[in-house]
């Protein structure tokens, strides 16, 4: 009896799929890189809360590392690196490798924008001595999560005159901080009957920022003038400058470890910073690559990556068409040989909130980097579904390179569904496949991640771009 239950034990370790908690397949030196790693997330995730300061961020940790700023008609070799800033607002670098350009590239492509309250063009107003910031939510929320928690306000305003000025309060803890307010459960009888969409609506998501009014008793919106009286005293800024500004509220806590063990990470903007960052390292400790190497940290994906610093505007390819140029090669061509790793997020499961998973396709806290043949929603809409030649050499890589690995669907199919920016980096002819870390309370406030999972996405995306 127990050599056939060993015989079956084997023939079961042989045959089926093994999903296991990476913590029971590393080693103690291997945790102790994991818990280092995500200590140095956790500060950049509490530098790079917008998109500027992301890019702001990554240029910091560029330079430091030996990246230049790429210029047109700079001659490059095997070695050089170079980055490309792109309005403040996304960036990418490269390293170029010692195989000729024209068998392609490998591509990182990830997005460091994340939900938000962005203010609107005309946001000040007074209402009963109350002073508030009229706001347009960003990306996909629960609108209802933003009420009654501290928010900072981030961002740049253009003056008049042209001069820029950059806005970051609520972090420092001698700041004041900000809040969207909300009903007091005896007396939101009817807000309670209400569906959950509609329990906050869009337009009562004021942000509140003050109660003091100027000193004037004749003077009517007192609070509002006293509030622009600051304001102008602080930055120089008149009311009008609020149309050439772009300002968002962001939660005002930091990253902070959670559970008894230490294992998780809770913060804001994990999506799609804990991709963002793992990519950005990997791209920074390649040193000599065979292929070139492009990493793209990029804007705007939260609302379908439009706009000239989403992905469906055309500056990558401008970009590998510039060094491809350089380097004696048709960009076409270039990217036709590429391949890509969509470095976004997928939904972890969560155990409270099981019926929205299969469970044989969902992907899992502490199982590893997350790779998804296809996104989309119901009927596959929106994706680029990778092949699976390349989801198969993906695959043999991951293993050959000892990194801990998982797929995983974004739910069930006709639960709902999401999108990254795979479907536009495939459009230009260029091997796609999703790739990133399971996250639990996607685009809240505060997002929960895995250390060991950030880890190896870290590990993947170095594999990727030294293969």
């Amino acid at each position: 009896m127990e050599e056939k239950t060993n015989v079956s034990k084997e023939l079961k370790e042989k045959l089926f799929l093994q999903r296991k908690n990476g913590y029971t397949r590393i080693d103690e030196t291997e945790e102790k890189a994991i818990f280092e790693f995500a200590e140095d997330y956790k500060k950049f995730l509490d530098i790079a809360k917008t998109e500027r300061e992301a890019v702001c961020e990554a240029t910091k940790l560029l330079e430091a590392n030996g990246f230049v700023e790429y210029k047109a008609d700079m001659k490059l070799s095997a070695g050089d690196k170079i980055y490309r800033n792109n309005r403040g607002k996304a960036i990418i670098a490269a390293v170029i490798g010692t195989a000729p350009i024209s068998e392609g590239v490998r591509l990182c492509a990830a997005h460091i924008d994340s939900p938000r309250l962005d203010l609107k063009q005309n946001p000040l107003y007074e209402d009963n001595e109350l002073a508030l910031f009229k706001t347009h939510y960003y990306g996909g929320i629960k609108k209802y999560q933003w009420t009654t928690i501290p928010l900072s306000l981030h961002g740049v305003i253009i003056k008049a005159d042209g001069t820029s000025v950059t806005v970051n309060i609520g972090e420092d803890e001698n700041d004041p901080v900000f809040c969207v307010t909300d009903l007091l459960p005896h007396l939101a009888t009817e807000q309670m009957t209400r569906t959950a969409t509609k329990i906050i609506r869009g337009e009562d998501l004021n942000l509140l920022i003050g109660s003091i009014p100027f000193r004037d008793d004749e003077a009517s919106e007192a609070v509002k003038l006293n509030i622009m009286n600051i304001l102008f005293e602080k930055y120089g800024i008149t009311e009008a400058d609020f149309i050439s500004s772009e300002l968002e509220a962001v939660p005002a806590f930091k990253a902070r470890d959670i559970g008894f063990d230490r294992s998780l990470v809770g913060g804001y903007g994990h999506d799609d910073r804990c991709c963002a960052y793992p990519a950005l390292r990997a791209a920074i400790g390649c040193e000599s690559p065979v292929h070139t190497t492009v990493t793209i940290l990029a804007d705007k994906e939260e609302t379908g990556s439009d706009g000239n610093t989403g992905l469906c505007s055309s500056y990558l390819r401008y970009f590998i068409e510039d060094i491809a140029e350089a380097l004696g090669a048709k960009g076409r061509d270039v990217l036709s040989a590429s391949e890509c790793l969509s470095a976004d997020v997928n939904a972890a499961f969560d155990p409270t909130f099981p019926e929205v998973n299969e469970r044989n396709n969902a992907a899992y806290v502490n199982k590893g980097v997350c790779i998804t043949k296809y996104t989309g929603s119901r009927g596959k809409s929106g994706t680029s579904d990778a092949s699976a030649e390349f989801a198969g050499r993906i695959r043999r890589l991951m293993n050959d390179k000892n990194v801990i690995w998982q797929t995983g669907e974004l739910g069930k199919v006709d639960a709902g569904g999401g999108g990254t920016v795979a479907a536009y980096i495939a459009n230009l002819d260029v091997d796609t496949i999703d790739m990133g870390v399971p996250v639990l309370s996607m685009h809240a406030p505060y997002e929960v991640i895995s250390k060991l999972d950030l880890y190896m996405a870290y590990k993947a995306f170095a594999a990727f771009i030294a293969d």
